[in-house]
């Protein structure tokens, strides 16, 4: 059993399990009952992304390291308190007892939020591939 970081709309994996969406917006253009069918996701949860100011400040981060270290530091501390923290928590003791996946858009997980998530997970315990 594992959490598996996923970039949402590719192919499922074998034995993936349950696909949770952690983006701000759903897919453009793509009904709701085609989410999990489109590999999208089968339950969204935009309570583990960033807020809609910050998803700004990622995307404008590019290449730029400094850039991307500020927009991570500033993504740990939204998802520090409230319902993500418990959130988290439950994703990372789920981990070890079912499989599931959590992902976002982005092409590259090294400037997408989802490799916060799974540094995150990891100081929780989670299982992750």
């Amino acid at each position: 059993m594992a959490i598996r970081i996923v970039r949402l709309g590719s192919p499922r994996e074998r034995d993936e399990g349950l696909r949770l969406g952690t983006v701000r917006r759903p897919p453009r253009g793509v009904p709701k009952a085609e989410f999990a069918k489109r590999d999208f996701y089968d339950v969204w949860l935009p309570q583990l992304s960033p807020s809609a100011e910050l998803v700004r400040t990622g995307q404008a981060a590019g290449e730029d390291a400094a850039a991307w270290r500020a927009f991570a530091r500033r993504f740990r501390a939204e998802m520090a308190a409230g319902d993500a923290a418990r959130l988290l928590d439950l994703l990372a003791a789920l981990s070890h007892r079912t499989e599931l996946a959590v992902g976002c858009y982005c092409e590259d997980e090294a400037r997408c939020h989802r490799s916060v998530l799974r540094e995150l997970l990891a100081e929780r315990g989670a299982a992750l591939r």
